[in-house]
Formats: C-alpha cells, structure tokens, sequence
C-alpha cells in the first residue's frame, strides 16, 4: 500500500507494550498438533508465532525422551527443530524469552511471514516437514490498548502488526475519500451498510482513537447479532492497513514449495476471507488440471502439489470455544505435501 501522508497533531503512541499483563492461550493446539506429527528428527516452521504457545506444543512435542525434562533441563535440547516468525516486535521479544530453554533447537526472527521462503533459507529452514500459520490476533495485541486493536478500550487508531509500517488505521480513516474508505468497509469488513459508516466517519473526522471511532458508528448504525456494530469496520481497517489478504496469497506458494514430500501445512484463520483464500488455494493445487471447462486437452501443465486433509475446515469443540471464547471463529484447514515429481495417470 503507497504510504500516506502523516497526520498533523495526531496523539503519537507510548512505547510498545510487551504484552505481560495479558495472557494468550493458542487456538486448536491438538488439533495442529495431530495433522503436524512432530518428530524428534523434525524440522518445522511457526510463521505466526503470536504469544508462542504453537512452537511451544511443537518442541515439546517433537522432543525426544522425556519432554517434561526440557523444562527444568535446558542442556538436554534434543527434537525437532523449530523456526518462528513474527511481524510484532513485542512479539518477538516474548516468544523469544519463552523458548530460550529449547537452546539450538529454535530460532525466532523478526518478519512478515510474506518473505517466509526468503527468511527460512537465510535461517537453515529450506526444507521442512510441517508449517503452521495462525492468522488470528494474539490476546496480547488485542489486550494492549496502544495497538489500537480493540473495540472496547480507547487508543491510538493504529492496527499496525509492526509499528514501522508506514500505514496506520488513523491514515486511511483521515486521508481517504468517501468512496475509498467506503469500498475497504464493504469488501474487507463485508460490511453491508459500509457508505452509511463512511459517510459518518467523513463528517467526524478527523479521528484519532479507536474510542472516538467506534462511537462515530455505534452512533450510525443499531447492533445486531451480539457483535458491536464497529466490529466489521475495525476487521477492515487491520486487514487493509496490514495487507493481510495479499500477504496470505504471497505466502501460500511458499509454504508448499519449503515442505519436503510429505509435509504438512496448517492453515488456522478466522474470518471467511481468509478462509476462502486458502480454500480456493488448496482446491487448486489438489488438482492436475486447472485449464478451463471448455479446453479438451490440458494446456496448463499444471500438476498437483497437495492434498487436502480436511475436505471441510475443523471447528474448535465446545469445551475450548468455553475457555477460550476467542476462538469461537476459527476455521482449520490442513493439507500434505505430494512428492515433486508424479508420474503420469
């Protein structure tokens, strides 16, 4: 996204909160654990890694002998290998006090998972047998009022996974024309009454504040469903500002490329967006063929590279949807590595 102009006399954020008063508790974690099957002998790869808790399962998982040793007994770090990303800094930070005790055994860096395949060769990852991306937002950022994420407590109206991100949230609600900001409402937020929230937000402005903003449409449209009525709005703004739905498309291709034959790639997102990219991507990599319905000889040469191991998206159970409410939304999808070369049908 082209960078904006900065904003005159915006409220400037305090220093990045690490987070330590919030908890994160990491979606489906079995459930990533079942179709990633680490193994002592493993190398693998969280490109969100949030709060930690998946690399976490992952070490633990793939340690060889006794995985609860690793907790009291650092110089025993022998398992599979794990590299984590992440885009948040404060994230970084965290994920990195929190694994020191696996040593040689992992690897956190600072990135947007979209250089993942650059990031991985640079890191001794080229190939590997299992990736996660957890698409959600980590407790941690939702909780820190500074990151401008949450409806419910006034901050800066930031949004930004990394704070160097030249974008805020704050620029496009202040800079962008009514139909612009309209378009980003409807098409990332499907949000169906996204000219009535634009026009209002036009007429406030500026807005500096998530406080000040949820209240411009709180004041514009009635709630429904049990959601506030800024909650499709502010999605649009993150994914906008983050350019999370190009990032996903970039990233797809080069998770599957870095899997060996028989690696597994693990998909949790969280709202239908994302979902449907990654269906649509699996869908279309399962197949041989992608020309279209009217060519009656294949002329694409396309050939599989996976195979879909959820023919529909895995739902958290009840029980942690009770624990952890946040992940009510979560959708799961999961799919294998086919060998590079596949032999004519």
């Amino acid at each position: 996204m082209a960078s904006l102009p900065a904003l005159p006399n915006a409220p400037q954020p305090t220093s990045e909160s690490t987070g330590t008063s919030s908890t994160h508790t990491s979606v489906m974690p079995q459930e990533v654990l079942d179709f990633l099957g680490p193994r002592p002998d493993g190398v693998y790869i969280d490109a969100t890694a949030g709060g930690g808790g998946h690399s976490e399962a992952i070490l633990l998982a793939s340690s060889s002998g006794d995985s609860l040793s690793l907790a009291v007994d650092p110089a025993t770090p022998v398992g599979g290998r794990v590299l984590s990303i992440d885009a948040d800094p404060a994230a970084v930070k965290r994920v990195s006090q929190r694994l020191q005790r696996f040593d040689r055994r992992t690897v956190v860096v600072h990135s947007n998972f979209r250089h993942l395949s650059r990031v991985a060769i640079q890191q001794g990852f080229a190939r590997v047998d299992g990736i996660l991306l957890d698409l959600g937002l980590s407790s941690f950022q939702l909780g820190d009022p500074e990151r401008g994420f949450a409806l419910m407590a006034d901050g800066p109206l930031d949004m930004r996974f990394d704070p160097e991100q030249d974008v805020s949230a704050a620029d496009l609600v202040n800079r962008l024309d009514e139909k612009a900001l309209a378009d980003l409402i409807y098409h990332y937020g499907e949000e169906r009454y996204s000219r009535r929230i634009a026009r209002a937000i036009i007429a406030a402005r500026p807005l500096y504040t998530t406080g000040e903003l949820a209240a411009v449409i709180g004041n514009t449209i009635a709630r429904r469903e049990r959601i506030h009525p800024a909650t499709r709005t502010f999605q649009a703004l993150r994914i906008a500002v983050n350019e999370e739905l190009a990032v996903l498309s970039d990233v797809l291709p080069q998770a599957v490329k870095l899997l060996r034959p028989g690696g597994h790639l693990v998909v949790i997102s969280f709202h239908s967006l994302e979902d449907r990219i990654v269906k649509n991507f699996f869908r279309r990599e399962a197949t041989d063929c992608i020309c279209p319905k009217e060519v009656i000889i294949c002329e694409c040469g396309h050939r599989a590279s996976l195979r879909v191991l959820t023919k529909k998206p895995l739902r958290p159970s009840q029980n942690e949807v009770t624990v952890n409410p946040r992940s009510r939304s979560a959708r799961l999808r999961a799919a294998e590595k086919l060998p590079d070369s596949i032999p004519d049908r």
